[in-house]
């Protein structure tokens, strides 16, 4: 497993990492949804199931509705003042999302250019401050629930992950294609199976998340 004992694991994203967590974003001894109800929960459940004596303490700081351009905003306080070991970076959906339900409203959209140029620098502000460096990075790519790749929304997200797996490339950290996840199990079923709006995943759709993500972090 890439986690070393008693790391800190942080995620971060939009409402899909978010999935109704607490503001403290981390496990509730009361036993509410502190970390959400969604793949961040699952990751957590199955390293506390499985890898007890490793003592991974995991937070979640996706909040629903943002852009790249909100990570860059909370940065500071989501990221860099919580010293994680480990990062695990999923956004973009709204990015795209809001080109197609809010076509009008230009000045909510973040186009391909500004999403890289942003994602970038936060990947270059985050790589000094963690111990493991590059290594310690984990970028995702957004995803859309439609197997049908020249579907527009599709077409579009798809061009939003190369983005990250360039962004990766380039500095060295570890890329997360969560598309091909949700390619796999489209093969098989209707994208309504998994999500009503082919975002927001039902929980089949979030164990796919939850397993990618487990995966690439050598947990399974």
């Amino acid at each position: 497993m890439l986690l070393q004992p008693s790391s800190k694991l942080l995620f971060i994203g939009d409402s899909i990492t978010d999935s109704g967590r607490e503001p403290l974003g981390e496990p509730a001894p009361w036993g509410t949804a502190g970390l959400g109800r969604g793949y961040v929960s699952l990751v957590e459940s199955w390293l506390l199931a499985t890898r007890p004596e490793a003592r991974i303490r995991v937070m979640n700081r996706g909040t629903s509705g943002h852009t790249v351009l909100d990570l860059a905003a909370r940065w500071q306080s989501d990221v860099l003042d919580l010293h994680p070991d480990f990062l695990c970076v999923m956004i973009g959906i709204n990015d795209v999302w809001r080109q197609f339900d809010s076509p009008l409203r230009t000045d909510i959209q973040v186009q391909p250019d500004l999403y890289e140029q942003t994602l970038d620098a936060l990947v270059v502000r985050t790589l000094a401050a963690l111990p493991a460096g590059p290594a310690g990075v984990l970028l995702a790519t957004p995803f859309f629930i439609e197997a049908n790749r020249a579907d527009p929304m599709r077409a579009r997200m798809d061009d939003y992950g190369a983005i990250v797996r360039r962004v990766a490339g380039r500095h060295g950290a570890r890329f997360l294609d969560t598309q091909a996840a949700f390619d796999a199990v489209l093969a098989h079923v209707h994208p309504m199976t998994l999500a009503w709006d082919r975002i927001h995943p039902q929980p089949a759709g979030h164990m796919i998340l939850a397993r990618a993500f487990l995966s690439a972090l050598g947990a399974l």
